[in-house]
Parts: structure tokens; sequence; C-alpha cells
């Protein structure tokens, strides 16, 4: 691939993870409604944005192809609900002040991933890797020893997007594709719920302000947008460019929590984000170096 490429790869997948470092301030923005509801809209306009993008890069009739197979169907299904509940977490904890949190979660991801490498797809873990997730393992069992609480909001959201991984992993289907499945999956659903809020005069849609409906329906472009950059990025570059970018995500969203939004941060929650940035360096150090490794050892043997 020509440099170019690779520096085209790079402008999208940074614009991708500072979209999504963002995210968090959209979110507090809707923060005065139901969460759920919030959810509902993310599914019901994504759906319809995902759509329009399909259609335009003809590629809408390809997606609904894909409903005859069962079994790939039945696969996104499971992704869809998976996604889902990672969604309303997320969003939960950001309009409850656990911004912080939900930073931790995404932290302490990709170690999460390796895990899932190594028990789902026989992966061998080399012996850093495994002092990366020791180390993980460590600042969590920090907090629940000295704080007396489990990060549970940061381990729902780092499971739940491995899980996730794990199943888009194993389907064999294009991100964009794949993502409008899941949403139509969900759609009858949120669809449902809307109907009964608003039945019972609940609906707050129509009730916040011409401001609130637009964020609303802004929900389906912030969730896709970067997507669509994400995946563009990640055909260009390779996966440990990659994942050292991805860090840019969860430390935007970190500073916004901490220095924007006022989240507490005293010195023994600090202590748990140490073992876990430790454990990311070690990670990421260690790729660099395997890599650049394995690729010199290629080049001499041709």
């Amino acid at each position: 691939m020509s440099s170019r490429e690779e520096v085209k790869g790079i402008y999208y997948a940074v614009l991708a993870f500072v979209i999504w470092g963002l995210v968090p301030v959209y979110f507090k923005a809707v923060d005065h409604i139901d969460p759920l509801e919030v959810v509902s809209h993310r599914v019901i306009w994504s759906a319809l944005f995902l759509a329009l993008v399909l259609l335009f890069s003809r590629r809408l009739l390809a997606a609904f192809r894909m409903f005859k197979s069962s079994r790939l169907m039945l696969g996104l299904f499971f992704s869809a609900l998976v996604i889902s509940i990672n969604w309303l977490v997320f969003i939960w904890a950001v309009g409850q002040e656990r911004i912080v949190e939900t930073t931790l979660g995404y932290f302490i991801n990709p170690l999460i991933n390796i895990v899932f490498g190594f028990f789902v797809f026989s992966e061998r873990l080399r012996f850093l890797q495994w002092c990366a997730v020791a180390l993980a393992v460590l600042g969590v069992g920090y907090q629940l020893t000295v704080l007396g609480e489990l990060p549970w909001v940061a381990l729902v959201l780092a499971f739940s997007f491995s899980i996730y991984g794990v199943l888009r992993k194993k389907i064999k289907i294009d991100a964009v594709a794949g993502l409008f499945i899941e949403t139509l999956w969900l759609s009858p659903l949120a669809i449902i719920y809307l109907l009964v809020l608003n039945n019972y005069g609940q609906l707050q849609f129509f009730k916040e302000g011409t401001d609130s409906m637009l964020l609303l329906l802004a929900a389906g472009l912030v969730t896709s947008f970067p997507l669509l950059a994400f995946a563009a990025g990640a055909k260009r570059i390779s996966l440990t460019l990659l994942g050292f970018i991805q860090y840019l995500g969860p430390s935007i969203a970190f500073l916004i929590a901490v220095y924007y939004y006022d989240e507490p941060m005293d010195l023994q929650r600090l202590v748990t984000f140490v073992f876990i940035w430790a454990a990311l360096v070690l990670f990421t150090v260690e790729g660099i170096v395997y890599q650049k490794g394995k690729l010199s050892a290629q080049n001499q043997l041709s």
C-alpha cells in the first residue's frame, strides 16, 4: 500500500477515535432524557442513516440478501443484543457523572481482547502480554480491595465490547452492513418502546424542545460516522498502529471528564488507572517490538 494511502488511513483512524473521545459530550447534552429512550433513538436513526449510506454506495440490496443466511442473521441478532447493552450502560453512566469509569472500561478493553483471543481463538499469548493482563487484574483488584467497590461499569463496557468483537470476528460481513442489520434487529423493539412511552405521555422527544429533538435525531450520525471513518482507516494501516491510535478515544474522554466535568479523581482511584496505563504501555511496546522482529525475520528469509 502506498504511503499516501497509509497517511489517509491515519487521518481516518484519528478522526474516528477523536469523535469517540468527544461522544460523552453529546450524551451529556441529552442526559435529561431517559437512557432507554436515547438508546431507542440511537438505534432507529442509525438504521436510517446506514441505509442511506448503503443505498448511495449501491450496497443496500447486497445487505438485504444477507437475510437469506439464517446463521448470519442469528449471529447478528446476538451481536445486536450485546452492543445494545454496551450502549445503554455507557449512556446511563455518562448521565450519572461516571465518564471516568467508562474510560477505564475502554482502556481495559484491549487487554480483555487478548484474553478472549486466547480462550476463544486459541491464540498463544507471549509472556509480556500475560504480564500486561496481570497488571490490569491488579488494578481492578486494588480498587475492589482498597475502595471496596467493583468498577462494574468499566467491566461491563470492556467485556460487552470484547464479546461483541468476538461475535463480529466470527461473522463474515463488513462493518457498515453488519451494524445496519444489527440496528434493524433492534429497531422493532425501539419503536415499540417509543410508542409505549408516547401512549403513557412519557415520550420526551416532543417535550424537551427543538434542541433536544435535533440532538436525538443526530444520534444516528454520532453512532455511524466514526464507524465509517474507522473502517476506512482500518483497511489502510496496520493493526499495531491502529491499536496505538485507539487509546486517543478514552484518553480524550478521561481529560474531558476530569477537567471539564470535574468528575472526582482522587489518589486511590488514580492508582487503578496507573496499573491499567502501565499494562497498556507494556502491551503496546511489546506488540511493536514483536512486529518489528517478525518483519525483520521475514526480510532476512526473503
